[in-house]
């Protein structure tokens, strides 16, 4: 079988076929994925989602058919709405977290099915909108409030900073690349700070140039952006100035208009 869908609440992604290489992303509960090549013990895979390549281990991949592929590409998912919520799976005694971000099938009589297995659920879902509104993408990004920083990450127990941006779209029924050099490829750039409106994005580089952070635009000059943890900053013509420690954290490089 040549595709994939993720069965567990949090798997990691990692740049090479290797427990000691670094996670480059996660998969949560529900995503689904293509197999670009199969070894003894890992896979290449391209996630449907966002088309990022990365390679997983075996034993954490729920293997399908291209037909369940297919049709976990048309299906209209749900979006958990809370931190954290919990399934009973059938044939199994015990119950299996899952994370804010996961998109679950319809859920009739809190029950729902996904590769042939039925799922108990037990937490708030809601109908994912096509595209919500900018209040929409800010309310989603505040769920992820003081989540610490995790390279890689995309939970609330640990998310980096592209991750985070990815998320709250995500929840906003937009699809966005994984990396931020990426998203900085999208949208109209902006002359100047305040043409900023809440949900734009803030993208930020290093001394050679090289887009290194992004993060989400609030009122009145502030971000919410992941540095630490997620957490919310000052942003002016030079970047964002952390109040905490009465430095600039970070290079300001450009605004995109996100919507």
């Amino acid at each position: 079988m040549n595709y994939g869908v993720c069965s567990l609440s949090l798997v990691p992604c990692r740049a090479e076929p290797s427990d000691r290489s670094e996670m480059v992303t996660q998969l949560l509960f529900g995503d689904h994925f293509e197999i670009l090549e199969r070894e003894a013990k890992w896979s290449k895979i391209r996630i449907a989602f966002d088309a990022y390549e990365c390679y997983i281990d075996n034993k954490q991949i729920t293997f399908i058919d291209r037909s369940e592929f297919q049709s976990l590409e048309k299906i209209k998912f749900q979006r958990l709405s809370n931190d954290l919520a919990s399934l009973l799976s059938s044939g199994k005694d015990r119950i299996e977290p899952i994370l804010l971000g996961s998109h679950l099938p319809e859920i009739k009589d809190s029950k729902f099915i996904l590769s042939g297995t039925e799922y108990q659920f037990e937490g708030v879902c809601t109908e994912l909108k096509k595209h919500g509104s900018r209040d929409d993408i800010i309310e989603n990004a505040f769920m992820y409030l003081e989540a610490p920083y995790l390279w890689g990450g995309k939970s609330p127990f640990g998310i980096d900073c592209s991750g985070f941006v990815q998320m709250a779209f995500k929840l906003s029924g937009y699809k966005l690349p994984r990396d931020a050099w990426q998203q900085a490829e999208l949208g109209e750039t902006l002359s100047f700070v305040e043409e900023a409106l809440p949900g734009d994005l803030a993208f930020f580089d290093n001394e050679e140039g090289r887009i290194i952070h992004v993060g989400i635009m609030l009122q009145n000059a502030h971000i919410i952006h992941a540095s630490g943890k997620v957490r919310v900053d000052k942003l002016d013509h030079h970047g964002i100035f952390n109040q905490e420690t009465g430095t600039y954290s970070h290079n300001l490089r450009l605004i995109k208009r996100s919507l």
